[in-house]
């Protein structure tokens, strides 16, 4: 059985890292008998941080009191009941009431039944020169990762939700960008736009002006996440953004002890190797097509800086918390061996 089992005092935080280090979306808060008291999701945990709650509470503050749950006798049911009540996971109890098992939808090999038919724009213009010398030779969107280039992966993603127009914006080695993808017929359109001079990680946005007229989502060429991207649309829409980001919780622990210390070098405060938990930008967003209309023709400009334009005119930009473990940034060296050693285990 998975490592799914917390209890009432772990904090919000604390759940969130057992998603993470279960790889599953839901976990479950037994007593000290291991007796079913609730259950907490990652939609539960995410409602939580978008209503600006503190990770620090204690995760009964959001939990569901009411699990459902299934008898080891009804286990040949399962597979049905997931479906029928569209939740990710479920306990398997005793007779007292004591968690014995679990079975989780992925485990179902259950099948996406959302559609998407919004596009996507892959910024893959960059010289990856986080990734040197790999990219010295081959142009970011074609490095591999297994036995398929990252560019590849991602839009075979976002494929698996019924989204076949993707957009590629490239300028370093577009050349062998777009040999490498006339050579096999995919499952997706591909455009490709080509990006003359660089314009930063939004100015090339310019380029689709007449091209993209409804709600798109924008992607680096170096990211996959796990993710449910029906369920980021739909909060995208329903929230009313002009943009929603994709942002990830990253756990970083200090390697040292940190040393606070007053005006005549007394000590205040230690901390031996603390960590800090903090929400950072995956690099994936949804976008209204209305954002062109902020970026000049041939403007160089980040991203970041488009979205304080909107913000400055009042424009409602938004977040989509996800947990650490559903994104994987190919962006780095270090992350990169990860990345292929993960997809490998698949």
């Amino acid at each position: 059985m998975l490592n799914v089992l917390i209890h009432e005092e772990d904090t919000i935080l604390q759940a969130m890292r057992t998603f993470d280090a279960s790889g599953r979306k839901t976990a479950f808060i037994v007593d000290e008998d291991n007796k079913l008291l609730a259950a907490v999701s990652e939609g539960d945990v995410r409602r939580f941080i978008l209503s600006g709650g503190d990770l620090n509470e204690p995760v009964s503050k959001i939990a569901n009191y009411k699990p459902r749950s299934l008898k080891e006798d009804e286990r040949d049911d399962a597979r049905d009941f997931l479906r029928r009540h569209n939740i990710q996971g479920l306990p398997i109890v005793d007779d007292e009431g004591r968690v014995i098992d679990t079975i989780f939808w992925s485990e179902n090999n259950l099948t996406k039944q959302s559609n998407i038919s919004a596009p996507v724009v892959m910024m893959a213009g960059g010289k990856g020169t986080r990734l040197y010398p790999y990219t010295r030779i081959l142009p970011k969107p074609l490095i591999p990762v297994g036995d398929k280039p990252i560019s590849e992966l991602i839009m075979d993603s976002f494929a698996e939700y019924g989204i076949n127009k993707m957009f590629m914006i490239v300028n370093h080695k577009k050349g062998m960008i777009k040999s490498y993808y006339g050579e096999t017929p995919k499952p997706y359109d591909i455009e490709f736009v080509d990006e003359d001079a660089p314009l930063g990680t939004g100015g090339g946005l310019s380029l689709l002006r007449g091209k993209v007229n409804e709600t798109f989502i924008l992607t680096n060429c170096d990211i996959l996440i796990e993710e449910d991207y029906s369920k980021i649309y739909e909060h995208h829409k329903k929230e009313g953004n002009m943009i929603t980001m994709v942002c990830s919780l990253r756990n970083f622990q200090i390697a040292y002890g940190v040393v606070e210390f007053g005006e005549h070098g007394n000590i205040i405060d230690m901390k031996e190797k603390p960590e800090f938990s903090f929400f950072t930008n995956t690099g994936i967003y949804i976008v209204e097509p209305e954002v062109i209309d902020y970026i000049k023709d041939g403007e160089v400009i980040g991203f970041p800086d488009i979205i304080n334009r909107l913000k400055d005119d009042d424009k409602k930009v938004g977040v989509y918390p996800i947990n650490e473990n559903t994104w994987m940034d190919m962006g780095q060296l270090d992350e990169l061996s990860k990345m292929e050693s993960r997809l490998r285990g698949k």
